[in-house]
């Protein structure tokens, strides 16, 4: 995997390709690091705006950046990220595609060999399950086993997540799925402002990257700033400051946990909020810096308890922060079965407020 920088003011003025390769799992954030700016004005957009935005704004700056996938041409997308492009690109440049994903996925990653910067829409997550081939061993590995000659600055998106009354096969969660193959970078949007910053980050980022969106988090509305911004793929988000214990989050999740963090603190307690975002690597300096002040770690994910982005965020904290530790680490993560089509049940196979409540007066008794 290739390191990014972590100032991203040189993007507009540089295309040079990143040469240094990271071989660890998670990151050491570079102190220098700053954060994009924030403006006191700004325009209001939701969720799936601010992609479309990001996505038109890189597609503009850069001729080498395209998209493929299916019905993301004239229709414009399944949830409209892709409005208005075909018409304002053309369709070499915005490229319908049949409903054959394991092609198009690998018709991607031969553009990106040769110079492209793809973006592949995946109508719903659980269809790229078609197209894990290419996405595992030609996106992922191609780089190391070409001997570096190949990069595949790629980026793969598309809405996932338990919505609403979706069914099983269209409430996937692949986070776990892609997690342990080499060479990916993953990150999750969760606010209209990191989704536009994040895409636009992946589409300028030397490495391939899954962009997860979540399918409820669409119509999510937020002011965001009117001059350019880009966010570190690398980088954790402090949600919420707090001094108790540390909750870590992404994602639809980070809501729930909000939701949660207003009866917590109406009994008293004081939870620091951190929004992971990248899913691969770990940003492990914000989240290590968290549980050295308060020495208690909750995570709640949406991805499944077996193998999840939980089990490997708490392998990493044990691995790096046990001395830190004063009680154990409790993940609450959805259940283990597929995700029903009947509403009650369905909320019953996910994270609810009520649980994250409970399992913080627990951790800090």
């Amino acid at each position: 995997m290739i390191r990014l920088d972590a100032s991203f003011s040189q993007y507009s003025n540089s295309m040079k390709r990143a040469s240094k390769l990271v071989t660890s799992a998670v990151m050491v954030k570079d102190e220098t690091a700053t954060s994009p700016a924030t403006s006191k004005t700004g325009h209001e957009l939701l969720l799936f705006e601010a992609l479309r935005e990001g996505l038109d704004e890189e597609m503009e700056r850069d001729p080498r950046v395209c998209i493929m996938g299916e019905d993301v041409g004239h229709y414009g997308g399944s949830y409209k990220v892709s409005k208005g492009m075909a018409e304002k690109y053309g369709d070499l440049r915005v490229l319908d595609t049949p409903i054959a994903e394991n092609s198009f996925t690998g018709m991607g990653v031969g553009a990106a060999m040769t110079g492209l910067r793809p973006v592949i829409e995946g109508m719903n997550m659980g269809f790229l399950l078609l197209a894990f081939n290419q996405i595992s061993n030609n996106c992922g590995m191609l780089h190391y086993t070409s001997g570096g000659q190949f990069t595949i600055p790629v980026v793969i998106r598309g809405p996932g997540g338990v919505g609403r009354q979706l069914g099983a096969e269209h409430s996937q969660r692949l986070e776990s799925y892609f997690q342990s193959v080499p060479g990916l970078q993953m990150v999750a949007c969760s606010t209209p402002y990191n989704a536009k910053g994040l895409m636009k980050a992946a589409i300028r980022s030397e490495n391939p990257v899954i962009l997860f969106e979540h399918v409820l988090l669409y119509n999510l509305k937020e002011n965001i700033p009117d001059e350019e911004y880009v966010c570190c793929l690398e980088e954790a988000e402090m949600v919420r400051p707090g001094a108790d214990i540390t909750i870590l989050t992404y994602s639809r999740m980070r809501y729930h946990v909000m939701q949660a963090a207003k009866t917590l603190v109406n009994k008293g307690y004081d939870p620091e909020i951190i929004d992971i975002r990248s899913l691969k690597p770990f940003d492990l300096h914000t989240i290590g810096n968290s549980i050295k002040k308060t020495h208690r770690v909750l995570i709640v994910e949406e991805c499944m308890r077996t193998g999840g982005i939980g089990a490997s965020l708490r392998a990493a904290i044990i691995e790096n922060f046990w001395d830190y530790l004063d009680a154990p680490i409790m993940c609450l993560s959805s259940q283990d079965v597929p995700t029903p089509y009947a509403g009650t049940l369905e909320d019953w196979t996910v994270v609810q407020p009520p649980q994250i409540v409970s399992a913080v007066e627990q951790l800090c008794q």
